[in-house]
C-alpha cells in the first residue's frame, strides 16, 4: 500500500511503525474471509482491510478520530485471525493498537461510553475491586434486561448478565510466595496470577501449581506483579497499559536476577499474547526495553511449557471426548495450535476439533460487554459448532472464552490444565464426567462377567 506521510509525521515512533505496517498491505482481501465481524456483518469497513484504509486516512492526514472511524475500530475483536490468514505478514495487531491509542487521545466519546470504559478500567484489573463488584452484581442482576433495553446502558446490562451467580473465596495460591516441588527440583518458573481469572476461576492456577510441583518444578508467585495490562491496552489506554507492563517487568526481573527462571507461566492466553509483546510495547523506553524483551522471551503458555518438558505416564486414563476450543489469542496471537491438543491426547482424552475453529467466540476481553449484539451472534455460532462434536467436556486456554462459552451451553468447560492435572494425579474437576473404560477394558470386563463363578 502506498503511503504519503511527511518526514515530520514519521519522527513519531508510533506513526513510523504504523507506516511500515500499512506499506506491507497489498489489498488482497484474504483477511475478509476469516474476520468474524465481516463474516457476521458483511460490511467492508468491518473487515481488517476496511479498517486499514480508515486508519491510514486518519493517520496520514494527521486528524482526530471521528465517529465513523471509532465505530468500526470498536467493532474489531483483536482476534488476530487476519494475521494468520495474511500472506503479506501485515502486523495488524500493532496497527490497530496504535489506532486505539490515537482514538483515546483525540476523540471524546459519549458520556455513557466514557463511563463504561472508566468503570471497566478501574475495576477489572484489580482482583479486590472486581470481587466486590461481582457481589454487588447479585443485587442488580434482575435489572439486566431493563438496562440492555436502554441503548446508553446496555453495556451495564451485559455486565450483569455475565456476572457469575456464585463467587468463590480468594485462593491462597494467589499470595506471593514459593511453591516447592514435590520431588527433586528440575526447574523454576514464575506464574502470572492475573486479575480477573483468580476471581472467576481460581482453580486454574491451583491446578497449574499442583501439576508443576508434582513434576518437580518450583513455582514462584512474585511480589508486586499484577494485571498484564491487556484490558486497558485494548481500550487505547496506553499509559496505564505501559505502567502495568513496567510493574510486571520489575517483579519478574527481580526473580530472574535472584533465583533464575526457566519460564514465566501464563494460564490466560489473552494475557500471554500481551506479555509476549512487552518487548515491543516498551521498545522506546531505554530503562525497560532490554528487560521487557527478556520477559517476553521467557513468557510461556502453560501448555507450551508442558510440551517442552518430559511428562510421566498419566495416572488416570479419562477416555472422554474433549472439544478443544482454540482461543484466538492462543492460535492467532501466539501461534500455539498443536501443543494443547497433543497434551490432551497423550493424557487419554479423545480430542474433537469444532468447525470454524478460527472464528472468535465473541469474548475478546471486554468485547462481550461493549459490543453485546455482535458478541452474542458469535457465541451462538461457536456453541453450535462445539455442540455438534458431541463432547463430554470442552477445553480451552483462556478465562474469557470459558466465561463466554459457559453462558451458552450446559456442557462443562474447563481450562486445559485442569484436565491435565486430573489425568496426571490431581483431583477430578467439578462437573466433569467420571473416566470411562477404554474399549479394550470394556470388552475384558464384559468377558469376565460372562465367565461363570
Amino acid at each position: 500500500m502506498q503511503t504519503s506521510f511527511t518526514p515530520e509525521q514519521l519522527e513519531d515512533p508510533g506513526v513510523a511503525a504504523s507506516e511500515k505496517i500499512l506499506r506491507s498491505c497489498v489489498h488482497c482481501g484474504f483477511c475478509t474471509a476469516t474476520c468474524p465481524t465481516y463474516v457476521t456483518l458483511g460490511n467492508e469497513l468491518d473487515s481488517p482491510r476496511g479498517r486499514i484504509y480508515l486508519i491510514k486516512d486518519m493517520l496520514e492526514n494527521g486528524r482526530p478520530a471521528d465517529e465513523k472511524v471509532v465505530t468500526h475500530i470498536d467493532r474489531c475483536l483483536s482476534c488476530l485471525s487476519c494475521m494468520t490468514t495474511c500472506p503479506s505478514g501485515v502486523h495488524y495487531m500493532h496497527l490497530v493498537d496504535h489506532a486505539r491509542a490515537h482514538i483515546e487521545k483525540t476523540y471524546r466519546r459519549p458520556f455513557f461510553d466514557r463511563l463504561t470504559r472508566a468503570v471497566l478500567a478501574m475495576v477489572l484489573p484489580y482482583p479486590g475491586r472486581f470481587r466486590a463488584s461481582l457481589h454487588a452484581a447479585k443485587l442488580g442482576r434482575p435489572f439486566a434486561g431493563l438496562l440492555k433495553a436502554i441503548p446508553p446502558l446496555k453495556a451495564f446490562g451485559a455486565m450483569l448478565e455475565l456476572a457469575p451467580k456464585t463467587i468463590g473465596k480468594p485462593s491462597p495460591v494467589s499470595e506471593p510466595g514459593t511453591h516447592r516441588p514435590a520431588t527433586e527440583r528440575r526447574g523454576r518458573v514464575a506464574i502470572l496470577t492475573g486479575c480477573a481469572q483468580p476471581v472467576l476461576k481460581p482453580g486454574i492456577n491451583e491446578a497449574t501449581i499442583r501439576l508443576l510441583t508434582r513434576l518437580g518444578i518450583e513455582v514462584v508467585v512474585p511480589e508486586g506483579e499484577g494485571c498484564c495490562g491487556a484490558l486497558v491496552h485494548h481500550m487505547g489506554r496506553e499509559e496505564q497499559a505501559l505502567a502495568d507492563a513496567r510493574r510486571n517487568v520489575d517483579a519478574w526481573t527481580r526473580q530472574i536476577e535472584h533465583g533464575g527462571l526457566d519460564a514465566i507461566i501464563v494460564t490466560a492466553s489473552g494475557c500471554g499474547t500481551t506479555i509476549k509483546d512487552y518487548g515491543w510495547m516498551l521498545r522506546e523506553d531505554p530503562a525497560y526495553a532490554g528487560k521487557a524483551e527478556r520477559v517476553s522471551e521467557l513468557a510461556k503458555d502453560i501448555t507450551e511449557y508442558l510440551a517442552s518438558i518430559e511428562l510421566p505416564e498419566p495416572v488416570v486414563k479419562p477416555n472422554l471426548a474433549v472439544a478443544y476450543h482454540s482461543a484466538c489469542s492462543m492460535q492467532h496471537g501466539q501461534k500455539i495450535t498443536a501443543a494443547p491438543k497433543n497434551l490432551l491426547k497423550a493424557a487419554g482424552f479423545s480430542v474433537k476439533d469444532p468447525a470454524e475453529g478460527h472464528l472468535c467466540c465473541g469474548s475478546a476481553g471486554t468485547y462481550n460487554i461493549m459490543q453485546p449484539e455482535i458478541s452474542a451472534k458469535l457465541k451462538e455460532r461457536k456453541v453450535r459448532n462445539i455442540e455438534a462434536t458431541k463432547p463430554d467436556v470442552i477445553a480451552t486456554g483462556n478465562i474469557g472464552c470459558i466465561t463466554q462459552i459457559a453462558s451458552g451451553t450446559g456442557i462443562p468447560i474447563l481450562h486445559t490444565v485442569e484436565l491435565l492435572d486430573w489425568a496426571f494425579g490431581g483431583p477430578k474437576p467439578d462437573g466433569v464426567p467420571d473416566a470411562r473404560p477404554s474399549r479394550l477394558e470394556a470388552l475384558l470386563a464384559a468377558g469376565q462377567a460372562a465367565i461363570p463363578a
